[in-house]
């Protein structure tokens, strides 16, 4: 006789996180966590400075100030937003309420994986949907809906693909679920997107009550060490998740970074502009390396690499490793030959495209 744990729970695989670390001695370029270069708003770093001169007390259990900036910033109602420890709390806690053993969850074929793992967590079933060009199909997501299903996930934008499906489709998908089934759109890259027919999920999620729309401080906002996440929900889903969630789940310098970082507007813009052209730079220069890339409205690439022997992606990935540029194995995700690149610093931007050039005229590591 032993502890035996619930069911589901040993068929996860451990998520394994992006690397980290260089070589002894060279100069280390972190680009396989979609962190962005440019750091946090000076107005959050002070925040949470300020906030660390109390740590002796609690945090506000409810986040008052967090959800009053990001309900002024969005024009949200307070009562319909709930902060989480990243969004990926948020996320685990909808199935958590959602989700019973003999239930069924949905997500795409190469989506995040932490949705994977929190309903395999709850011993429900994942039910996996296979994507068309690394892009969300939403017929294949409907055909496999069922009495038994409770949840569908939609990264939109996906990671790690960089794609992105309009938000007529998104529609389209909701109008074809049952009322009982909740679609939570995970827009964790919104802030990043620059195309006129793409929606975060905010008109839906006000219009319906089985969508739920989960954002994050740890991209845009360069807030990644703190994990700040949010949820926009009906009353009744926020409220259903409210009475399990931690009672203090989100601490205090979290709480006051988020806050001003949300408020800083000219911050934001700031951002934007450089992802997009450096987006843009590097996805054409490795694409003049004869590299295919899957096209990107997020803050990283996918980057394909020919199947010949030496050339693949575990041989650049230890290239690049070598000269001190992180990027990240997407095996995990469907992926066995490609490599994910976040956009970095000018210096780690061009540096990659240089090594790869010289790891394709035949250099080793």
């Amino acid at each position: 006789m032993k502890p035996v744990p619930n069911k589901g729970v040993l068929d996860i695989d451990v998520y394994v996180p992006g690397k980290s670390q260089a070589p002894a001695g060279i100069k280390l370029h972190k680009l396989s966590s979609n962190e962005t270069p440019l750091g946090p708003p000076p107005a959050a770093r002070e925040a949470a400075l300020a906030a660390a001169a109390n740590l002796e007390f609690y945090p506000d259990g409810q986040a008052t100030r967090l959800k009053q900036a990001i309900a002024e910033t969005h024009g949200l109602n307070p009562q319909n937003i709930l902060c989480g420890n990243g969004s990926d709390e948020l996320l685990g806690l909808l199935c958590q309420c959602y989700l019973s053993p003999g239930d069924e969850a949905i997500h795409t074929e190469h989506g995040f994986l932490v949705y994977h793992i929190q309903i395999l967590a709850r011993g429900a079933t994942p039910v996996v949907a296979p994507e068309k060009d690394a892009r969300t199909d939403v017929d294949a997501i409907l055909a496999r809906v069922t009495e038994k299903t409770k949840l569908v996930f939609l990264a939109n934008p996906n990671n790690p693909t960089g794609t992105y499906i309009p938000f007529d489709e998104v529609r389209r998908l909701h109008a074809g679920l049952p009322p009982h089934v909740i679609l939570v759109l995970d827009a964790a890259y919104a802030e990043y997107v620059r195309r006129n027919d793409y929606g975060a999920g905010i008109e839906l999620v006000s219009d319906f009550q089985n969508v739920v729309m989960t954002r994050t401080f740890s991209k845009i906002y360069g807030l990644a060490a703190l994990r700040i996440g949010w949820m926009y929900g009906p009353e009744e889903i926020v409220s259903t998740l409210d009475r399990v969630r931690g009672p203090f789940n989100l601490n205090a310098m979290a709480i006051a970074a988020g806050a001003a970082a949300i408020r800083d507007r000219a911050f934001l813009d700031k951002a934007v502009a450089f992802n997009a052209e450096w987006l843009e730079w590097t996805t054409k220069a490795l694409e003049g390396l004869g590299l295919s890339v899957t096209p990107s409205v997020g803050n990283f690439i996918l980057i394909h690499f020919p199947g010949m022997p030496g050339k693949g992606a575990a041989e650049a990935d230890a290239f690049l490793t070598a000269r001190g540029y992180i990027l990240r194995r997407v095996a995990g995700y469907g992926f066995p030959n490609a490599l994910r690149m976040s956009i970095g610093t000018e210096e780690a931007n061009r540096g990659v495209v240089a090594a790869l050039d010289e790891f394709l005229q035949g250099g080793t590591a």
